[in-house]
């Protein structure tokens, strides 16, 4: 239990009385008045102390021994059972004609009382592919123009500038390397995605990587046909994650919360043409020269060459 900040009566000061009466010899009631408290409390400590030594200066839980009153077993067995049944709180109480107060505080002992806590989340299922270009993530984030410098830095949202529209940022980052290419792109239709996909490839063509997989989300510009048909020429195959698990896709929404943190909402832009400006040599600096903790402190680009062509491709 916890002591009150300014509680005259603490572990320490009961011990301070203990000493004076059983080691100074002083008189509870002279103890009392010293330290402003009454003779029989001196007394309950001198006694605790005599009995139960240092651990009888303790705080004790106010909670009574005997509790007559006490909501039966075999109920709260019963509102347990119903609750792991997905049960709310009101129909436990009218069910088992008990109080609606009752029934939350049993809930709340057990930890049952959120939802969450009856089926607790799974462990998330970790994987690296070994290869380059065995997988590349595909995602897109929407991002708002900038007209001039937003509430997100200057705090007032009076500023912002309604109408302005709309910017699509399309990432494809690859499961062994974590090597991204970005672009920033006026539409997520079928024609842009598809076309964001071929400049993708080639990329990571002139760095080596034959692209074998992909991933995207359910998006209806991912299941265009011109998407399909370039999949089909490149002879990539094409994975969907399962809806509403955009974890499945983690590794593209993980460098999406990068791109945003460190590029996107890094400093204050006066307008979305110096943003882009910025990208790029951002993403230099991410696939060539920032640590990355699942490549234990290396960055991307190590995964893939040695350090020879480094130097060479570097310089």
């Amino acid at each position: 239990m916890d002591v009150h900040k300014n509680a005259r009566s603490t572990p320490r000061s009961r011990a301070e009385m203990v000493r004076r009466v059983l080691e100074a010899g002083e008189r509870p009631s002279q103890v009392a008045r010293a330290m402003g408290i009454c003779p029989r409390t001196v007394r309950k400590w001198v006694a605790r102390y005599a009995a139960q030594q240092e651990a009888g200066l303790l705080e004790r839980s106010c909670r009574p021994r005997r509790q007559p009153a006490a909501t039966p077993r075999r109920l709260v067995r019963w509102v347990l059972t119903l609750r792991r049944q997905r049960w709310t709180g009101p129909d436990i109480a009218g069910r088992l004609r008990l109080s609606p107060a009752t029934v939350a505080r049993i809930l709340r002992r057990h930890g049952l009382a959120r939802l969450r806590a009856l089926a607790p989340p799974r462990p998330p299922r970790r994987y690296q592919r070994r290869r380059p270009g065995s997988l590349l993530h595909i995602d897109t984030k929407k991002l708002g123009r900038i007209g001039r410098v937003g509430h997100r830095i200057t705090g007032d949202r009076r500023t912002r500038v309604r109408g302005i529209g709309w910017e699509y940022v399309h990432v494809a980052i690859d499961d062994a390397t974590r090597l991204a290419y970005v672009e920033v792109l006026h539409t997520e239709d079928g024609v842009g995605v598809t076309a964001f996909l071929w400049r993708a490839l080639a990329w990571f063509r002139r760095l080596g990587i034959r692209v074998r997989q992909l991933m995207t989300d359910n998006a209806w510009a991912y299941r265009a046909g011109a998407y399909a048909a370039l999949c089909r020429g490149q002879r990539l195959r094409h994975l969907w994650i399962r809806p509403y698990t955009p974890q499945t896709n983690g590794k593209a929404e993980r460098f999406i919360q990068t791109l945003l943190r460190e590029w996107a909402y890094r400093r204050p832009y006066a307008s979305s043409v110096r943003r882009h400006a910025a990208l790029t040599p951002w993403l230099h600096f991410y696939n060539w020269h920032r640590r990355h903790a699942s490549l234990h402190g290396r960055p991307p680009i190590t995964r893939l060459l040695s350090g020879d062509n480094l130097v060479r491709l570097h310089s």
